[in-house]
């Protein structure tokens, strides 16, 4: 790969993105060390430094994904350059290097770039990413919602007020708390805003979802959505939360692959004759593992086809709802052998939502 770069005259700049400045560390053909600079992480400044280069053809950016987002590659990209943006758990380090600046990965990164060592991520489309946004903000109000939850079941228990009859957040148990009343006025004030909280989490939570249901059925996602959604337990806002999260299926070039980034896989640790399994690693997507679990907890049920289903059905491929069918019979028969065999209900959802990941990854890359 470096043979290629030489003779190609290519640049590699590496870079090394904070909030308010960029490390570039500049790799020439036949250079073995790179020249770093520090720059503003703004428009122009990146702007000038691309004009130092007279032909821009030669130039090879990267930078590792992170909370800076895409604007860098997407401005590098307007302006003729080409970019990679690198996931960072797959850059090569050393198991003693010890020592992190901001020179040294930048330093590292076109180094790297320049021996082919480098793997990039898919960079989504702005309106790709614009839904994703939408549905991490569900994700978001959702946790919130629970947080006001918890809160309030525990201030009611704090005091002796402990539900027993049946699952919680139902309409009974609803009607239980409201029907709650405490000598002290402070403390029924006080369980009074508990209440008030969560019923405005309740209320984004629904306008919020509102806004991003019609969004299964536009670009950039619908296509995506409407073929997930031919699977059993992977209704609107599941499916569009895969696509959302996932968006190019083809990068996974296994299904073992993609169950390893939902962390749907178990760790283990094995060595010789040994082999040590233990939980579920929990890495990668955690909206994707979630969205998974939920979908797997349909296959509790007999294998059938009932009318939410058959109506996202209509018009699908009839390859697809061959899959679909066989993916019911399967996981089915999967769920009911780990209940037998005594695995708790949550084991057994994880085991199936595993194998759904290796159906949806099958069905997205046919």
């Amino acid at each position: 790969m470096s043979s290629v770069a030489f003779q190609a005259g290519l640049i590699h700049l590496g870079m090394d993105t904070s909030k308010n400045t960029i490390v570039v560390a500049t790799l020439l053909p036949g250079e073995d060390s790179p020249v770093t600079d520090r720059i503003c992480n703004e428009e122009a400044a990146v702007r000038r430094l691309i004009g130092r280069f007279p032909d821009r053809s030669v130039l090879r950016c990267c930078y590792e994904a992170g909370p800076g987002g895409y604007e860098l590659y997407r401005l590098l990209a307007l302006m003729g350059v080409a970019c990679q943006v690198v996931a960072p758990s797959l850059i090569p380090k050393g198991a003693t290097d010890k020592v992190k600046t901001d020179k040294r990965d930048a330093r590292r990164l076109a180094r790297l770039a320049r021996a082919g060592e480098l793997t990039a991520v898919r960079v989504p489309s702005a309106a790709e990413e614009a839904v994703r946004d939408l549905v991490r903000a569900r994700d978001a109000m959702l946790a919130d919602r629970k947080r006001a939850q918890h809160r309030l079941t525990a201030v009611l228990m704090r005091h002796g007020r402990i539900w027993r009859d049946g699952s919680y957040w139902t309409h009974a148990h609803r009607a239980w708390i409201a029907a709650q009343r405490f000598g002290e006025p402070a403390l029924a004030s006080a369980i009074g805003y508990y209440q008030a909280t969560l019923a405005v989490r309740e209320t984004e939570l629904a306008a919020l979802e509102a806004e991003l249901i019609p969004w299964a059925g536009r670009e950039p996602l619908a296509p995506a959505v409407a073929r997930l959604g031919c699977y059993r337990g992977i209704a609107g806002l599941t499916g569009l939360t895969l696509a959302a999260e996932v968006v190019d299926w083809r990068r996974f070039p296994a299904a073992r692959a993609f169950m390893s980034y939902t962390g749907l896989v178990p760790s283990e640790y094995s060595s010789g004759d040994r082999t040590r399994r233990g939980h579920i690693t929990r890495a990668g997507s955690e909206p994707v593992r979630t969205a998974l679990i939920e979908a797997a907890l349909a296959y509790r049920c007999q294998p059938a086809i009932r009318a939410a289903l058959r109506r996202r059905q209509q018009g699908a491929d009839p390859a697809t709802l061959a899959r679909s069918r066989a993916a019911q019979r399967r996981l089915h028969a999967r769920y009911a052998r780990l209940l037998h065999a005594g695995k708790a209900a949550p084991e057994a959802a994880t085991a199936v939502a595993r194998e759904l990941a290796g159906f949806t990854r099958a069905e997205m890359t046919a």
